[in-house]
């Protein structure tokens, strides 16, 4: 048998190159199947009162989030860290957080988590440290430490470092100048978040051996935070004025950020079963390719920005949003794998951005969302609260935000003379804080998140949208949310079946279909607070509606408004 697959691979050569490309995608692997839920902890349950999430708290909701169906979570930074970006400036990477708690309350909540069948996947934050860490303390001793080169130093005597952009500095300068070894350091974040270096194999060592400590506590991947930032020119040539407009071009994926990638492997993500996925898919499809095709032995997926960027205080165009995901799925229709997704930690909030907030929509619009992220090819990542439609709280006071991109861009479009009316207006609408404002449980003080004052504002449409409520509700969100995983888990070509835009310049619906092995569905949305026909040559009084956010399903291809259909091709 193997001579005669050998005699015809040498026949017909391109026949089955294109076969084993085309097995590619549709290679089974936990991680493909796997609905990935994000924990922000700083703002999801606080247990002693210090208005602060923590561990224990995440412990006391594990059954709810069991409940959802959803497979693994994705713990923002719980390390040890003063907290100048909310726990991505690390200053030890095998400590706990005080505010969150201790090791032994990690380990009670990874044990629950794998009880409850629930994977656990942790953010790698290794483009940068805390300034506070002793990596950092020894490097900014002397220009002699053996901790010099862990991270990038300018001395000053060769004069004014050539400019490099950072989107946290007050400046938007990501050189700082450091007194003690009169010399600068190189931050493309905050000021308290200096760049490591990773061209020194010391310090990839040490990476690479924090993350078998967590590894070997039993955790089952790492989200990659900013690691398309990590390499760096060394030789730090200048770059064109007005570079910054298109940062990414310059600061992402330098070489020999595989090389260093394909090393991780080695050391770490090739010996255990883990989940890995890296934030920013570079600058191209190319660059996400060579990321998380199975044969660079890399990555397993990345998730890119391009989708998320398009919502604007402006809006945005429907269009747009399927002509991206669109390209993107083409150009990982036979190989590699990517993450869907529409909100984070880092943006605002899904329905406030994506849909419509406003009270008639807001429930409709919700599902609308959720049925797009699930029934799209990719794993799925769904950010807390988004699954009860919470809302951008809209602050209007800059006292009133807590993210320190956002603080110091005030203090920037300040002392440049900005639209400070306008600066205002398009933090309300985009911050980062947006999303990060406490879990809504239940309608008791605080909304259930905490006793005492919580760390950021809850928003006050809390008394309506809150967990307790959509549990007693059985067309709420909260429900949807967990009838579209079932959906999900209950029909694999929703995972590996191939996409198919439908009715491609339609301005309103976003339609398309899933096949795999003979089974087709038809997934039909409706992005707009009007009715909205579509066109199709299926005959939609022949199929069979699997899901819908509304009672009475569409089958005259027409919507009605941020209407969503499943149907099954029959």
């Amino acid at each position: 048998m193997k001579k005669r697959l050998l005699a015809l691979c040498m026949l017909f050569p391109g026949l089955f190159a294109q076969k084993i490309i085309a097995q590619d995608h549709t290679q089974k692997a936990w991680w493909k199947e796997a609905v990935v839920y994000q924990i922000y902890p700083r703002s999801f349950k606080d247990s002693d009162g210090d208005g602060i999430g923590d561990l224990k708290g995440i412990i006391s909701k594990l059954d709810y989030i069991k409940s959802l169906g959803v497979d693994v979570i994705w713990l923002n930074p719980i390390y040890s860290s003063p907290n100048d970006d909310n726990g991505y400036d690390i200053s030890d990477y095998r400590n706990i957080m005080k505010e969150f708690g201790t090791m032994e309350d990690f380990d009670v909540l990874l044990k629950g988590m794998h009880e409850r069948g629930i994977k656990l996947v942790m953010d790698l934050v290794v483009n940068h440290s805390s300034d506070e860490h002793e990596w950092f303390k020894q490097s900014r001793s002397s220009r002699t430490s053996p901790y010099r080169n862990y991270y990038h130093w300018w001395n000053a005597e060769k004069g004014n470092p050539p400019f490099r952009y950072s989107q946290f500095d007050v400046n938007h300068n990501a050189w700082r100048y450091d007194s003690l070894t009169n010399a600068y350091y190189l931050h493309f974040f905050s000021i308290k978040q200096p760049d490591l270096n990773w061209e020194n194999p010391a310090l990839r060592k040490e990476v690479y051996d924090i993350m078998k400590f967590w590894v070997n506590k039993g955790i089952d991947g790492f989200r990659m935070d900013a690691f398309q930032f990590v390499c760096k020119d060394t030789s730090f040539p200048a770059f064109p004025k007005g570079y910054e407009k298109d940062f990414i071009k310059y600061h992402a994926m330098v070489p020999p950020i595989h090389s260093y990638l394909q090393e991780m492997y080695r050391e770490v993500y090739g010996k255990y079963n883990l989940m890995s996925v890296a934030e920013g898919a570079g600058r191209s499809f190319k660059d996400a390719h060579d990321l998380v095709d199975e044969d660079r032995h890399e990555l397993d997926m990345a998730y890119a920005f391009e989708a998320v960027d398009l919502a604007k205080r402006e809006g945005y165009s429907i269009l747009q949003l399927k002509e991206v995901f669109t390209k993107w799925d083409s150009a990982f229709a036979q190989k590699g794998w990517l993450s869907i997704y529409l909100a984070n930690h880092d943006q605002a909030r899904m329905v406030s951005r994506f849909g419509n907030d406003s009270p008639p929509f807001r429930e409709l619009s919700s599902k609308m969302l959720t049925t797009f992220i699930l029934t799209m090819r990719g794993t799925p990542y769904y950010y807390n609260g988004d699954e009860l439609g919470m809302t951008n709280i809209g602050f209007t006071r800059i006292d009133d935000y807590k993210d320190v991109q956002t603080k110091n861009e005030y203090k920037y479009q300040k002392s440049i003379g900005g639209d400070m009316q306008k600066f205002m207006a398009d933090i309300q609408f985009g911050s980062r804080d947006n999303g990060r404002t406490p879990f809504q449980w239940d309608t008791s003080k605080n909304a259930g998140f905490s006793n005492g004052e919580p760390w950021l504002k809850v928003n006050p449409n809390y008394t309506i949208i809150n967990a307790a409520a959509e549990e007693k509700d059985p067309n709420s969100c909260l429900n949807y949310f967990r009838k579209t995983i079932l959906l999900r888990k209950q029909n694999k070509v929703l995972v590996y079946g191939k996409y198919e835009i439908v009715d491609r310049h339609n301005p309103k619906v976003y339609a398309y279909t899933r096949e795999l092995n003979g089974k087709k569905l038809l997934i039909a949305l409706n992005f707009t607070k009007e009715n909205a026909s579509f066109n199709t040559n299926i005959d939609l009084h022949k199929a069979k509606i699997l899901l819908g956010n509304y009672v009475n399903c569409s089958t005259d291809k027409t919507l009605k408004p941020f209407e969503a259909v499943v149907y099954e091709i029959q």
